[in-house]
């Protein structure tokens, strides 16, 4: 029975889908200007794991995420370079492509492009028109006429009257309210425009929502997502333009994503403490990152700090840990794990207890595995079936806990071209063994402190070191 949180109704909600089995769910993506963030990250990271659970539990989903290819700020940012527009729209699609990869996060099952879009949007503006919420303003841009829609406000809470008495007195005297919004500019010079009935132009970054969602999905679907700073006026004004535009409920359940802050400051490029998903990786593998965001229920902030992300490396290293020597059976889930994993994630997507139920299957396969490798074999076919509906824990055990280094991280002792790294390693903990069968426990040590100095730590035991991984 799973509960989503409505950010329209303001609680959590049973989900029915309109269609029984199915879901349509559409979820703003990026504008695609410069490289993703870590807050673009978290969403891209919150709707794939929401997507896996829903086809993990039947359903037939039909998952769309837009690309905003056309705004003033890739204009702007083109300019700058010296760029075509269109060069630096698909460099930076595909840098976004190459992040959701190394995320884990599987691509949606749509992607239009707001470019592509256009002979759609144009059809939207018209209906709005003819239907008297939209208009042409007096310096030949079309706007949407805001208090002429009932509902203005539904889903961010916030009144029309409050919000006029808010605006600024110099107001744009093109329009015939402060609060109306653009939904077709009319061309400038040297920039992209297409035609329309309102002449040379482009579209607004609303509009382009509202076509492209109920194209892909229809007038009427199940979901909208997206991060809590779009909640307004962004979803807002969707809402506004759609079902003025169809006359029928746009969406049933809108769902948005936490904050990300940074030390617990909010992530700006102002501040100086914003950080790309590149950045991030040159620091910490890519799941330790999915981890990390899913560590934190998806509604509640997200503080973005080192130490935060040392304790993701840290707790994913447990659960791997405990994956090694290994023998995993082809097993089914056990039921009282699956359970309670169902049971948290069908409480709104509660990863941070999802993830709390797979360390106690962790800690129960710890118990067993030397001593009922069948019972081990089977917790460990239940700990990577769950692990994926997260997107976690499918890396060989190995590969994970030892990673991949440089030569030139290790020192110059054992920085022979014609070893990998990982036999590097080996050759020091054999000659480290050499040393103590000798009693030389002064440099044995001296060999241990080496290697963890080089973030390599040794897993010893009564008969010697069973193995290694790194920090």
């Amino acid at each position: 029975m799973l509960k989503i949180y409505n950010t329209l109704t303001r609680k959590k909600q049973l989900f029915q889908p309109r269609v029984p089995g199915n879901i349509g769910m559409y979820v703003c993506g990026m504008t695609v200007y410069d490289y993703c963030h870590i807050g673009h990250a978290r969403v891209m990271v919150v709707f794939d794991t929401v997507a896996r659970y829903f086809r993990h539990t039947g359903y037939e989903l039909t998952y769309v995420r837009n690309i905003t290819d056309i705004d003033d700020k890739i204009i702007q940012r083109a300019n700058e370079n010296g760029e075509d527009i269109t060069a630096l729209t698909e460099r930076f699609i595909e840098a976004m492509h190459e992040d959701e990869r190394a995320l884990s996060v599987l691509p949606p099952d749509i992607e239009p492009k707001a470019t592509q879009s256009i002979p759609d949007i144009i059809a939207m503006i018209e209906r709005l028109i003819n239907q008297d919420l939209a208009y042409v303003g007096g310096n030949g841009d079309v706007f949407y006429s805001v208090a002429k829609f009932e509902n203005y406000g539904q889903l961010s809470g916030k009144n029309l009257n409050d919000l006029q008495a808010g605006e600024r007195v110099d107001v744009d005297m093109a329009k015939q309210n402060p609060l109306d919004f653009v939904l077709w500019k009319m061309a400038k010079s040297n920039e992209p425009a297409w035609e329309s009935p309102w002449g040379l132009g482009r579209p607004g970054w609303h509009i382009e929502c509202s076509a492209m969602s109920t194209c892909c999905l229809g007038n009427h679907f199940d979901i909208h997502g997206g991060g809590m700073d779009l909640q307004f006026p962004h979803h807002e004004n969707e809402i506004a333009q759609s079902e003025g535009a169809t006359g029928e409920k746009f969406v049933n359940y809108w769902m948005h994503n936490g904050f990300v802050r940074v030390d617990n400051e909010k992530m700006s490029k102002s501040l100086g403490n914003f950080f790309t998903v590149r950045e991030v990786l040159k620091q910490y593998k890519p799941e330790v990152v999915r981890f990390f965001i899913l560590s934190s229920h998806y509604r509640s902030p997200l503080n973005y700090s080192d130490e935060s992300l040392n304790d993701a490396k840290a707790a994913l290293t447990r659960l791997y840990t405990a994956l090694r020597d290994v023998a995993v059976l082809d097993a089914p889930v056990q039921d009282d794990y699956k359970s309670r994993f169902d049971q948290a994630m069908d409480d709104d997507f509660n990863t941070p207890v999802a993830l709390a139920v797979l360390f106690d299957l962790a800690r129960e396969l710890n118990k067993v595995k030397d001593s009922e490798p069948e019972k081990a074999g089977i917790l460990a076919a239940s700990l990577k079936s769950l692990s994926a509906l997260l997107g976690i824990l499918q890396d060989d055990p190995d590969s994970f806990l030892k990673g991949s280094v440089s030569p030139l991280q290790l020192s110059a002792s054992i920085t022979i071209n014609v070893f990998s790294p990982d036999e590097m390693v080996e050759r020091k903990i054999n000659d480290r063994l050499d040393a103590k069968k000798t009693k030389n426990w002064a440099l044995a040590d001296q060999i241990r402190d080496e290697l963890k100095g080089q973030g390599v730590i040794l897993e010893d035991s009564p008969n010697g070191t069973t193995s290694w991984r790194r920090e």
